[in-house]
């Protein structure tokens, strides 16, 4: 079994205290989203877990935990979130003085183990496609040697994302217009920059684009990488759980949404920022679950 932690929030940013209590004790529980009352324990003993993949925008409280992890007997992996966006789009996130710095440590410390993502790119009048090729040049740049992936997509309009967009708009972060050609060109020089840094850029779940900018399209939970890294045969498939276009091998995620406090005006996971800080003000380190 395959441990996400977690596409529902941001665990080794808010929840490291948590996360090593609950590898201590050998299991969790999970509540079900869409069915509160159902409760689930989920082993976290390490001859259950192949893999923990980690989630991030911030690895730094999980950084020294790192070592008892690997004690305790588990194998981590991580997908870092690295962006350079305005205030207005990531108000709480670390800004690369903060994030570069991180994302090299952690990538010492596990070499192989972690991949870039570039993920969400939101296209607005204060963010175009050529402020993103700059950006992601200049940020390719600075991890070179630190990985040898990269992960890319387009931001989904979900309701909720496009509510919070809309309300930036007058602030100079109105949507923009583009079309799939836009987006594919904007693939390809993004692949060629990668390719000049030693990096390998593949989509997320966007597999129309893909196949039109002729880039592979990402598994970030990656049965082959973690066999790889581990030697342990992990079965390749597709997790029937997620959204479709979605590569990741099968896994289990022991997050809870309305949970993260970075604010991301594009984020998924999180419906309510109110609830989110309602929600991490009743956090129990010590209780069984999230």
């Amino acid at each position: 079994m395959i441990i996400s932690a977690s596409r529902r929030t941001d665990i080794p940013a808010f929840y490291a205290r948590w996360l090593m209590a609950r590898l201590r004790a050998g299991f969790c529980e999970v509540q079900n989203p869409f069915n509160a009352a159902q409760i689930s324990r989920v082993s976290l003993a390490p001859h259950d877990v192949d893999a923990i993949v980690f989630w991030t925008r911030d690895p730094r409280p999980l950084l020294s935990h790192l070592p008892d992890i690997m004690a305790l007997g588990h194998e981590p992996f991580f997908l870092v979130t690295l962006l350079d966006n305005p205030r207005a789009l990531d108000p709480k996130c670390p800004g690369p003085q903060t994030a570069l710095p991180a994302f090299a440590s952690l990538a010492d410390a596990l070499p192989g183990r972690v991949v870039w993502r570039y993920d969400p790119i939101v296209l607005t009048g204060a963010t175009p496609p050529d402020w993103h090729r700059r950006t992601f040049a200049r940020l390719a740049a600075a991890l070179a040697g630190h990985t040898d992936r990269v992960i890319v997509s387009f931001v989904e309009p979900y309701r909720k994302i496009a509510k919070r967009m809309a309300a930036l708009a007058g602030a100079g972060y109105a949507s923009l217009d583009t079309t799939p050609d836009e987006h594919v060109r904007l693939l390809l020089d993004l692949r060629d920059m990668a390719a000049a840094n030693d990096l390998t850029l593949a989509t997320c779940c966007q597999p129309a684009y893909a196949e039109a900018a002729g880039i592979p399209t990402s598994r970030c939970i990656d049965a082959a990488w973690i066999s790889a890294c581990t030697g342990r045969a992990i079965p390749a498939g597709k997790d029937a759980g997620q959204r479709p276009g979605c590569g990741c091998a099968p896994s289990r995620d022991i997050g809870a949404y309305d949970r993260c406090l970075f604010g991301c005006a594009y984020c998924y996971a999180t419906a309510s920022f109110d609830r989110a800080r309602e929600h991490f003000g009743r956090h129990d380190p010590d209780a069984a679950r999230l």
